[in-house]
């Protein structure tokens, strides 16, 4: 059987070097290939994020690069990261379909901005049709597990959550936790 691959983006202020996705990279890179990737702006230099359709433009730009490489596909990474590759999943572009998409992996995904919880991110999570996992800090200002439980049914496939205790959206010193989750829910894929 050939192997997974799993291709992670980070948020917003960080890059692909970010010690969760570094740990989850060195956890699972036996069984999987993994991919961390940056998204043009951090490759160009900038710090600001580009808009929603370029970063999704360039999710699709990687996803070319594995057309031909066999095995399913996971994809999700950090806060934006996670949610770009999520609307990519959902096809908010209009990309098409990703072929051997099998599961996303969301780590802090921004339900809202902080304190703004009327400026809902989920209005793609009907069209993600691939089981979810969501890792998120209890004291996440931007989405609390009252409100991801609330949403995340419209996600109509099966979604898990993993709640880090007293942790907010940094997950800061968490990745252990991280990796535990990610390891534990790969296989159910």
């Amino acid at each position: 059987m050939p192997k997974a691959t799993l291709l992670l983006y980070p948020g917003a202020g960080s890059d692909s070097n970010h010690s969760s996705l570094l740990a989850v990279d060195d956890a699972v890179r036996a069984s999987m290939y993994v991919e961390r990737r940056d998204f043009p702006y951090r490759k160009e230099g900038r710090k600001a994020p580009d808009r929603a359709p370029k970063l999704m433009a360039s999710v699709r730009e990687d996803l070319k690069e594995f057309s031909r490489r066999r095995g399913l596909l996971v994809m999700g990474g950090r806060s934006m990261g996670g949610r770009m590759a999520s609307m990519v999943a959902a096809d908010v572009d209009g990309g098409g379909p990703v072929a051997r998409l099998a599961g996303l992996v969301l780590i802090s995904y921004p339900l809202h901005p902080p304190g703004k919880p009327e400026k809902l991110r989920t209005g793609h999570f009907a069209d993600i049709g691939v089981p979810c996992l969501f890792i998120s800090g209890t004291k996440d200002t931007f989405g609390s597990p009252d409100e991801f439980l609330e949403w995340t049914p419209t996600i109509a496939a099966p979604v898990e959550h993993v709640w880090i205790e007293g942790k907010g959206h940094d997950l800061k010193r968490a990745d252990d936790q991280i990796v535990a989750a990610i390891e534990a829910w790969l296989p159910t894929l």
